[in-house]
């Protein structure tokens, strides 16, 4: 069926200028989120390299470290290849140069001000999205520059269908701009602070759905699109399956966007929620299997070019890595495994797997291939390049292994019980002393990665020096689309769709019903609802027209259905959780079981999220008899109903902090005052072997008083119950519990000369409130049930 008429042929010059842009910030920024990596791997060895200086401060760097590696080596690369590969594949320029430098240098802008912003303590501190909100919202901009420009291109294209890499593109571009805007919504308090609307469960259900996706569809959809892309036209060979490729996009697409809640396994989260994420995180197996597997077929014939070509290797090691890292990872999700790696360095280990494994080794293949031919020249020097190879892959697989083996001994460790039920190591630093030399294996593995960037930056360097600038030319078709075929409605809204959404109707009920069985049946309805619409597909593709091979060329067909795909997991996994109901229960006084935070304890929890202790605590007790041993009782999900953002972490490099300041049989505080400003301020002091840095700058630096009432009415706003009466108080009671703080202090022969309004006063209040509410006693006269 021809669906196009021919018009005319027109030679275009494409814009290859924001392509090598953009390559140079990838590699730049790249090597300084690297840096950074090295440095905060370094102070885990060695504390003294954190220099008591806030802005080097190892929690204050690694969310520095993280964003770099994500938004601004991954983020530019993906960029560079995505303006490149449309071009060619779309046979047509960008639609706009000026929309291409708003993206480019906004971008750049909001990595310079995360650069800034968190050495300083600025934070959100959700993962992946520490970004504050004037940061948000230049990320919103340049993110819409990038999306018009794109379906715009689109829409001019002077190619009929679209490859597969386009469709992996326009996945990332819808999938991102929604996640981020529902997880960074947030109410304003001053110009460098704000709180999240969500708060407790409802924030980490809605981070972690955030969170996942934000790998799935920035880290995975457009590199997976560049894979489509650049290892065929480097090994000189078709994709090796077009049916698999479509398999592959719409599992991958469909199925990706419910696994968040594996990441909150064994947490307060409502089973049926942990359930769901770990059923579809178990199904992700497959599609992204498929995936590598087209990948690396695709080579047949071609494999002896693997020997001598450099780009392929990174293209096949990067491709390898995904599969490794998309086996570890559902892997991971099934809860008795979970049970053991969780908040250890195995998850750290998984994570760079996949960051400097396949990503990295991705963005080394494609600047390798795509810098001589942005400059008319050949590569300086191959055997840099196949040096640059080995010794990235030698530092990133002992890095890893490294990481393997530390992460399960410390889960091992952690559960290790005497016959009598006693902790075989309560003692935190035992465990720390037995993972050291991980550490450091894991340093020189990442030093030996750091060191193969560091030689293509010079062999890429000497690259650029040897030609000059060159804008790729073509000379194509124009056409027009020709009348008749299916309308645009009869392919998204056909009888496929309409049973997906009955199904994902079913599922929802089945979910909300609260039974873990139900909704586990809701689910395999669903998926053989699905299975049934694509054998409709197929007949209908037999008979009439091929369905697929229609809405490659409509591309606004092919967005809507790319968005029912992806909303349909996101309501469903979302909606229970920001619906739920957010009551705490009331205690025999009458009053609430938990308490919101006091003027000074809210102060203290703001300390507390600008120093990053969420990078090495969580706040989150599993049900387990060892935990309960270790910690006290279990975490209840209303205890953290009032906290905007969630603290429940994900990395305990020290204990979980969600009773430390919970009471002991004899009516004594866990730890009292004296202990945690030593413990601040100099942590050796209390635990000789610790390799926590010190924070003396918190006994001087100053709590801004001013914004304190604007605070507590922000979170009035949001739900929390303060009164007009203690808001209005807020500085008086601020100041009367201040002063209990330095009496009990001063008792217990501390310092006389800390402030009662410093930073850490705030946080010492923050600390010993963190355990002790009504829903605590209750569980702790249960034995911990």
């Amino acid at each position: 069926m021809t669906d196009t008429v021919a018009l005319e042929k027109r030679r275009i010059t494409y814009d290859d200028g924001t392509v090598r842009a953009f390559v140079f910030a990838s590699v730049a920024w790249g090597l300084i989120g690297l840096l950074v990596g090295l440095l905060a791997a370094l102070q885990l060895s060695f504390w003294q390299l954190n220099f008591d200086t806030p802005w080097l401060t190892f929690s204050r760097i690694r969310p520095l470290h993280t964003n770099a590696v994500i938004f601004a080596l991954v983020g530019n690369m993906m960029f560079a290849g995505v303006y490149h590969s449309s071009q060619r594949l779309l046979k047509s320029r960008m639609a706009s140069d000026l929309l291409s430098k708003i993206h480019l240098w906004s971008w750049q802008l909001v990595i310079l001000g995360a650069a800034i912003t968190l050495p300083l303590g600025i934070t959100q501190s959700k993962e992946y999205a520490e970004l504050e909100w004037f940061l948000d919202l230049l990320v919103v901009v340049s993110w819409v520059a990038f999306a018009v420009n794109f379906f715009w291109t689109l829409k001019i294209r002077n190619e009929r269908n679209l490859y597969v890499a386009i469709w992996f593109y326009i996945a990332t571009i819808l999938t991102i701009a929604v996640l981020y805007i529902v997880n960074n919504l947030a109410l304003p308090v001053t110009g460098t602070k704000s709180y999240g609307i969500f708060a407790g469960a409802q924030d980490a259900l809605t981070q972690w759905w955030y969170g996942h996706n934000a790998v799935a569809f920035f880290l995975t959809t457009p590199i997976l699109g560049i894979m489509y892309y650049y290892l065929p036209k480097a090994a000189d060979r078709p994709v090796y399956s077009y049916r698999l490729s479509i398999i592959h996009f719409w599992a991958l697409v469909f199925i990706y966007i419910w696994a968040g809640p594996h990441h909150l396994l064994y947490t307060a989260l409502p089973d049926w929620a942990q359930s769901l994420g770990m059923l579809f995180s178990l199904m992700l197996w497959a599609p992204s299997w498929g995936g590598m597997l087209n990948g690396l077929l695709t080579l047949r014939g071609a494999w002896h070019k693997v020997r001598t070509d450099p780009v392929l290797k990174f293209f096949v090691a990067g491709v390898t890595f995904y599969g490794m890292s998309t086996f570890e990872g559902p892997l991971l999700s099934i809860k008795s495994v979970s049970a053991l790696g969780h908040y250890t360095d195995w998850i750290i280990g998984h994570v760079h797997g996949g960051a400097l494994g396949w990503n990295g080794f991705m963005a080394a293949g494609m600047f390798y291939w795509l810098v001589p031919r942005l400059f008319g020249t050949k590569l300086h020097s191959t055997g840099a390049a196949d040096f640059h190879f080995w010794i990235g892959t030698f530092g990133i697989l002992m890095y890893v292994v490294a990481m393997w083996v530390g992460g399960v001994t410390q889960g091992l460790m952690w559960r290790e019980l005497n016959p009598d039920g006693s902790l075989v190591y309560p003692q935190w630093v035992e465990i720390i002393a037995q993972v050291k030399l991980m550490y450091m294996a894991r340093t020189i593995g990442g030093g030996m990665y750091v060191l193969g960037w560091v030689l293509m930056i010079w062999n890429l360097w000497k690259t650029v020096a040897s030609g000059k600038a060159v804008d790729g030319e073509a000379e194509v078709t124009v056409y027009k689309p020709a009348a008749g075929g299916p309308s645009t409605a009869r392919l998204v809204f056909g009888a496929p769709t309409i049973m997906t959404v009955l199904g994902l109707g079913a599922c929802y009920m089945m979910a909300d019903s609260g039974n873990v069985v139900l909704a586990i049946v809701g689910v395999v309805v669903l998926l053989v609802i699905v299975a049934a619409s694509g054998f409709m597909l197929a007949a209908a593709a037999k008979n009439r027209f091929q369905w697929h091979d229609v809405t490659e060329s409509r591309p606004l067909a092919f967005t809507l259905l790319v968005v029912l795909a992806v909303v349909a997991g996101g309501v469903v996994e979302l909606l229970p959780g920001i619906v739920m109901n957010r009551e705490v229960p009331v205690a025999a006084s009458g009053k609430l079981a938990v308490m919101p935070y006091t003027p000074l304890q809210l102060e203290g929890r703001d300390v507390y999220v600008s120093e990053g202790c969420y990078v090495c605590h969580s706040q989150m007790i599993r049900p387990f008899y060892e935990e309960y041993a270790r910690y006290g009782a279990p975490s209840d999900i209303h205890e953290s109903a009032w906290d905007h953002p969630f603290q429940w972490g994900s990395k305990r490099t020290g204990p979980d902090l969600a009773r430390i300041g919970s009471y002991l049989e004899t009516g004594q505080p866990k730890y009292n005052e004296l202990w945690h400003y030593k413990h601040m301020t100099d942590p050796r002091s209390v635990s000789a072997d610790s390799n926590m840095p010190g924070y003396p700058w918190l006994e001087t630096t100053k709590v801004d008083l001013d914004d304190t009432p604007g605070k507590l009415q922000a979170m009035q706003a949001l739900g929390v119950p303060y009164t007009d009466e203690q808001i209005g108080s807020a500085l008086d009671d601020y100041r009367k519990e201040a002063d209990g703080v330095l009496a009990k202090l001063r008792e217990q022969a501390g310092p006389d000369d800390l402030a009662w309004d410093s930073e850490l006063v705030a946080l010492i209040a923050y600390l010993q409130r963190l355990g002790n509410n009504e829903l605590v006693t209750r569980t702790a006269a249960a034995g911990g049930k």
